[in-house]
């Protein structure tokens, strides 16, 4: 049986008597492109640091490659890639010594690789970091964490400083590095646009816990907007199930629904004795809904 490159049992994490995360389990296996959703504080961050190892847990367990994450041996740490929200870069190196400093850690470091993605992304490998513009330290910094290809990547609001058109180029490589299924990727992003592009799973961080994980898929067929439409004033009294939100208004009601599902609709008619009209959301207006 494969096991999952990332397992996580019961996590909570907390500074002082601030709680950022509870009871967290959720796992990463090979092939799962995941993107973690939450407002500003409800602990992105700080879960991907837990899984990095560093940080360590208040209470629970996390596991990568079966260490636990602040105890993994070298070759293990190896088979990691990680970008960070802010760069790590030394100012004074050029990019490329930048990238042969790094490159010298790593056995399996691609150069061939690494110069093809650099010469794609227009990175001037002979200019400074320090004059290099945020997005162009942007794209270094992915560079730098793609370049032994990891098994585990790791990125935390990796296309915050890129543009449209390099959003789409890092976007299109990491489909590519993740086609062979023997990797994850695990990443944090603000443009629900690019998660829903991206991911094939989700995890939503609501409350200090994980309130939603599973396939984006399942997310976007389970949460739905729903239109009634009666002949006659609807029951003022009529409950939409599962509800983020609904309203009534004489014979028409609309509200969202979560955990939708036909036996859901085929009851809820019934009681309505009205007509339903069932519409997809998008993932942001899912997200929007959730925190109402």
């Amino acid at each position: 049986m494969i096991q999952p490159h990332v397992v996580a049992r019961q996590l909570s994490k907390a500074f002082g008597q601030h709680q950022v995360l509870i009871d967290v389990t959720t796992e990463v296996a090979a092939g799962d492109i995941i993107g973690i959703l939450g407002k500003n504080g409800a602990g992105k961050t700080t879960l991907l640091e837990l899984m990095l190892g560093f940080s360590p847990p208040t209470s629970g367990v996390i596991r990568v490659f079966g260490q636990d994450s602040l105890h993994m041996t070298n070759d293990s740490k190896s088979r990691v890639g990680f970008v960070p929200q802010q760069d790590e870069l030394i100012n004074q190196l050029t990019a490329l010594d930048q990238l042969r400093v790094i490159g010298s850690f790593y056995r399996s470091w691609d150069d061939a690789f690494v110069r093809n993605l650099s010469c794609s992304w227009e990175i001037d490998l002979n200019e400074r970091v320090r004059n290099m513009s945020v997005g162009q330290r942007q794209k270094l910094s992915i560079l730098l964490a793609l370049g032994h290809h990891p098994d585990l990547l790791v990125l935390d609001e990796p296309v915050a400083s890129l543009d449209p058109i390099a959003r789409r180029q890092f976007l299109e490589q990491i489909i590519e590095i993740s086609t062979d299924g023997d990797r994850a990727v695990v990443f944090s992003s603000h443009i629900v646009s690019d998660i829903e592009r991206l991911a094939n799973k989700i995890w939503i961080l609501k409350d200090q816990r994980l309130f939603w994980a599973g396939d984006i898929d399942s997310l976007k067929e389970s949460v739905v907007r729903v239109h009634v439409r009666g002949k006659r004033p609807l029951p003022k009294d009529l409950d939409l199930p599962n509800a983020y939100s609904f309203s009534v208004d004489g014979s028409y009601a609309s509200g969202v629904a979560r955990s939708w599902s036909q036996e859901v609709q085929v009851e809820f008619i019934r009681k309505a004795e009205a007509e339903v009209e069932i519409q997809p959301l998008t993932l942001e207006e899912i997200f929007l809904e959730m925190h109402r």
